[in-house]
């Protein structure tokens, strides 16, 4: 059973009904992400949402102000967003190389390989 969209009317509704069903999922994510927050400036909320200068990168192929608001997005722009967040997610799905998904790198916290100094006798 799929889960209602968060995003009822508006461009991000249209950009949404623009994509294939596979994709309405990730999109809702992100959308829902800057649309928690119509009234803040997009140049803040991309920073939390794309890695490095991905966000600024892509205010600046569409010609934007990083004060402009989620709202004032076209589909078009919508579209371009999914597609450069999607391009640039940080969370790599199980076909990446050697299978990593990212987050801790290991149960103990340590790089692979490497553990906490021992502590005998204290």
């Amino acid at each position: 059973m799929s889960r209602p969209s968060p995003i009822s009317d508006g461009p991000a509704a249209a950009a949404r009904s623009a994509l294939p069903e596979t994709a309405t999922a990730a999109f809702d994510r992100l959308a829902g992400a800057l649309l928690a927050s119509p009234s803040a400036p997009l140049g803040p909320l991309l920073r939390g949402q794309l890695p490095g200068t991905a966000g600024v990168r892509w205010l600046r192929q569409e010609g934007l102000p990083p004060t402009t608001r989620p709202t004032a997005l076209t589909p078009a722009q919508w579209l371009s967003l999914h597609e450069c967040w999607s391009a640039t997610s940080r969370a790599p799905g199980p076909g990446t190389p050697r299978g990593r998904r990212g987050g801790r790198p290991s149960p103990t916290g340590h790089a692979p390989g490497a553990a906490a100094i021992p502590r005998w006798g204290q």
